[in-house]
């Protein structure tokens, strides 16, 4: 990218960057709920995870919780984008519950794949962070198949069985680079280690990490905006990082950026997580530009154009996207 003289100011606006064809098909999904049944609906964990979108829902009359059997008996449950296990599913059964499932497409392919290598008598190591609600989700289909693995640390404490195919999957939301680092790493132990059918990382995740690869070189500060349990979030901090941006930190809102941090810096590379809305980027521009950064500068690696049908029970006459 082209030279800044010694006083200007710039920012570099990495696109593609927030909402992904599965958040937007999973907010849209309890909005369609409401719209047609009126609040309460009840929506197992957070619908996806950002802070903005679940107030704001929340305030719409979308009653959050953590397990079905805290929703009334035959009322409305939506599941999270980030899938569910089967005892989730038979747990809102057993209470009759209503229930529209805002699992992300590319999420459930991944179920499926679980399901077809733990049927052919697979180990099954996944990569993934302990105690997300993907892994849990994915987990839960086949829990005496499956084996996390969370990190490069924990590579040396998997266990398999004699003589057993193996095959690794993965949470779709994590730094490629890392996943294929613990995949190395596990070939080295097990050679027999089989690739599963497909990418399971998901293109959102993987498109918001070259745009963010692609301008954090020219960065002095790096602002990904979005919050502390999305971890495609958290994987951006980290690649700005490591692709060589002097500084990254993640916000939820233009407010909760410190003046002190823009001190000395002439380039603020901007990108946003998966789940959350363009509202928040702008306004972190707006700040910006309060503060003589008035210079935006797109920073373009891809062009999404993946959009998924509502789910079964809140398909609406509307096209998904719309407003």
């Amino acid at each position: 990218m082209a030279a800044l003289s010694t006083d200007q100011k710039v920012v570099y606006l990495a696109s593609p960057r927030g909402y992904c064809a599965g958040v937007d098909r999973a907010v849209q999904a309890v909005e369609e709920a409401l719209a047609r049944h009126g609040a309460p609906v009840y929506v197992r964990k957070e619908i996806v995870h950002n802070r903005h979108v679940v107030d704001t829902l929340a305030e719409r009359g979308a009653v959050f919780v953590n397990e079905a059997d805290e929703v009334p008996e035959g009322a409305l449950l939506v599941f999270s984008a980030h899938g569910i296990a089967p005892a989730v599913r038979d747990l809102a059964a057993e209470r009759s519950l209503r229930t529209v499932d805002a699992t992300c497409p590319l999420v459930t392919k991944v179920h499926q794949e679980v399901k077809r290598f733990a049927r052919d008598d697979y180990d099954i190591l996944l990569i993934g962070h302990e105690g997300h609600e993907e892994v849990e989700g994915t987990a839960g289909e086949a829990p005496e198949h499956v084996q996390l693995v969370d990190g490069v640390d924990a590579v040396d404490r998997v266990q398999v069985r004699e003589g057993v195919k193996l095959v690794w999957v993965s949470q779709t939301t994590l730094s490629v680079d890392e996943t294929m680092e613990i995949v190395t790493r596990l070939r080295e132990r097990f050679p027999q280690l089989q690739d599963p059918p497909s990418d399971d990382i998901c293109y959102a995740t993987q498109n918001r990490q070259v745009a963010v690869k692609a301008m954090a070189p020219d960065c002095d500060l790096v602002i990904i905006v979005g919050s502390r349990n999305s971890s495609n979030s958290v994987r951006l901090v980290e690649v700005a990082l490591g692709a060589g941006a002097t500084a990254a930190r993640l916000v939820d809102y233009a407010k909760d950026i410190d003046p002190a941090w823009l001190d000395g810096v002439r380039s603020v590379g901007i990108s946003s997580g998966a789940s959350v809305p363009e509202i928040l980027v702008q306004g972190v521009l707006e700040m910006l530009a309060g503060h003589g950064f008035s210079e935006v500068r797109p920073v373009v690696t891809a062009q999404e154009t993946v959009v998924f049908s509502l789910p079964t029970g809140v398909r609406a006459s509307r096209r998904v996207g719309e407003a």
